[in-house]
């Protein structure tokens, strides 16, 4: 018997329904185009902080512990993003959406928090002063990732 090429067939035979728009316009990756710099800059923030976060909580813990600990909480969410990122697919994406508005939650809360009760951390964090120490970057990144992560969903 031949082979059945007709247009529903070929549809099922790669997972599409009839009418379906997804055959029609093919999703990007998320670390392609602009994502690629976003994977570059949340890798790059993901070593940075992890670094500075694993030195200062093995050598100075004493010192300030609170915000050794939010830099180090600021790292794992640089690092699941980044990861989410390179990743891609829809369940990664949503994932990284999540992790995106806990981190812009996380810069304004400590940013805010520096600026209102500074005394409560006697050293900076990553997100301390909405991210100043980083020329504002961590509270750019999750902003940038938002408006990438729904423009590729979209």
């Amino acid at each position: 018997m031949a082979p059945d090429h007709s247009e529903g067939a070929v549809r099922a035979e790669h997972g599409t329904a009839a009418g379906s728009t997804d055959a029609a316009r093919p999703r990007r990756r998320l670390a392609s185009g602009p994502g690629r710099l976003l994977v570059t800059l949340y890798g790059i923030f993901t070593v940075g902080a992890a670094s500075r976060s694993l030195v200062q909580l093995t050598t100075r813990f004493d010192e300030a512990p609170l915000a050794y600990v939010l830099s180090a909480v600021a790292a794992l969410v640089y690092a699941f993003i980044t990861v989410s990122l390179v990743r891609g697919g829809e369940g990664a994406r949503r994932a990284a959406l999540v992790c995106c508005c806990v981190e812009l939650l996380g810069v304004l809360a400590v940013g805010t928090w520096t600026l209102v009760e500074p005394d409560a951390f006697p050293d900076a964090t990553v997100w301390s002063d909405y991210g100043m120490g980083y020329l504002f970057i961590p509270v750019l990144l999750p902003l940038t990732g938002l408006w990438w992560l729904r423009r590729e969903h979209a």
